[in-house]
């Protein structure tokens, strides 16, 4: 089935690495892909604006099925793959229920980031202000000490939703390693951390992990006062 699929794709982009994730550990291995750069704007181009017209990545095809939000794509996965390789989305009403929340919860984490990530590219500098960074970056912090607060109540060794890696980890590793890559402290959020090593070893995070990160160090610390 794989070989009917075909994925559109940025490098470090959470959100492609989230169907990536899935793909992987649905065992859907052999999909046809396109590595497109963001720098040349190739997400704009008149291939991928046929596709999506909002000009973003990803944009995934499953035969003549076209899914171009990530959430959407990896629980079309779930669904339509679920007897094969990890099962993402458990069966439990209330294991379940929490598998959704957290997944859902990692939007908020993804809009919280990019605030203070992209705050000088979305903003010209005479748009810019003090005030907002410090807002955005105090936002950002409350917002990653509730995910602190979550792994402590797991304990040690959990994944985000209990024991087994589920959707939510798919969803939610991607924004955990952006920001490490983009300088997050590793002493003021120790179960993050602790998530973040565990997590990174998975052969899914591993076969998947973005080919310009492999290639070059972090240079970026914007969130190393976070």
């Amino acid at each position: 089935m794989a070989e009917t699929m075909f994925l559109f794709w940025g490098s470090g982009s959470p959100p492609c690495w989230r169907i990536m994730i899935a793909l992987e550990e649905k065992k859907l291995q052999g999909y046809k892909q396109k590595l497109l750069s963001f720098e040349k704007m190739e997400h704009k181009s008149s291939e991928i604006m046929a596709i999506n017209p909002r000009g973003q990545l990803p944009c995934f095809r499953h035969g003549d099925t076209i899914l171009n939000e990530s959430f959407g794509a990896c629980l079309y996965l779930e669904n339509q793959f679920k007897s094969q390789g990890t099962q993402l989305i458990p069966d439990t009403g209330d294991e379940q229920a929490l598998v959704y929340q957290r997944m859902h919860e990692v939007l908020t984490l993804h809009e919280k980031l990019a605030a203070v990530t992209f705050y000088n590219w979305r903003f010209p500098e005479n748009e810019r202000h003090d005030s907002a960074v410090e807002r955005n970056k105090k936002a950002l912090k409350e917002e990653l000490m509730l995910w602190e607060r979550y792994f402590e109540k797991l304990g040690p060794g959990s994944y985000i939703a209990g024991k087994n890696f589920t959707m939510a980890d798919v969803m939610l590793f991607p924004q955990v390693a952006f920001a490490v890559r983009f300088g997050l402290s590793t002493d003021k959020y120790p179960k993050l951390m602790e998530y973040y090593m565990k997590v990174k070893e998975r052969p899914s995070i591993q076969a998947s992990w973005p080919p310009h990160w492999k290639e070059s160090p972090p240079t970026l610390d914007v969130l190393k006062d976070v």
